[in-house]
């Protein structure tokens, strides 16, 4: 069974998460950790838990979502996985650091790319790859069709949708992919955001205002 830990890291308040099987084998997604102290609380965690982290992973990359990345790469060993048309958006990450008073040591080791389709291995578990852009031209979430979970980066929150006003969003794409590639997963699916609380599938399709019509 995968286990699931959530931490909420920097001033723009992201979500990281941490999947892991029964051999403490460790995904570690959109590490969102910027201050050292958030950097050790991260460390911390996993070595009480006696995991190891064995892959990296960004749903996107915008700037809240990738501050993690150069140390967790250094830390553990780790090369970088994302969709091909993030890679635009992390080139971006310092520049948008710059205007945002929050500067990036950015990543830039090698790339592994994750497409459509595709399926994360956590030992004998798997994560569908989603493709769903909008929020960011690349943004993937990771689907767990065994346990009903969906790591859903910044597409769907509690009654709402990712921003789509930042380079390479686009409103309309965002509403439309919602709707053909996440609301037909089971509603029991649970949702856990890049920000925020989780929801479910079945509470964002009667409840969330942007994309309840026709439900």
């Amino acid at each position: 069974m995968i286990k699931l830990h959530m931490f909420t890291f920097s001033p723009i308040q992201e979500n990281t998460y941490l999947l892991w099987n029964e051999k403490g084998e460790t995904i570690i997604i959109d590490p969102g950790c910027y201050f050292t102290a958030e950097q050790e609380t991260l460390q911390q965690f996993i070595e009480n838990n006696d995991l190891k982290p064995v892959q990296l992973v960004n749903t996107h990359c915008h700037l809240d979502h990738v501050f993690g990345n150069k140390w967790v790469a250094k830390k553990w060993g780790l090369e970088l996985f994302i969709h091909p048309d993030e890679e635009k958006m992390l080139q971006l990450a310092p520049a948008s650091g710059s205007m945002w008073g929050l500067p990036v040591d950015n990543y830039n080791g090698p790339l592994h790319f994750l497409n459509d389709n595709d399926v994360l291995k956590l030992g004998e578990h798997e994560l569908k790859i989603i493709l769903v852009p909008g929020h960011s031209p690349g943004h993937i979430c990771f689907y767990c069709e065994s346990q009903h979970f969906l790591i859903g980066g910044d597409v769907l929150f509690l009654e709402s949708i990712g921003r789509t006003d930042l380079p390479g969003g686009n409103h309309e794409q965002l509403l439309q992919n919602i709707r053909q590639r996440l609301y037909v997963l089971p509603g029991d699916t649970t949702v856990y955001p890049g920000h925020g609380p989780q929801t479910s599938i079945a509470h964002e399709k009667q409840f969330n205002p942007y994309t309840n019509w026709g439900y």
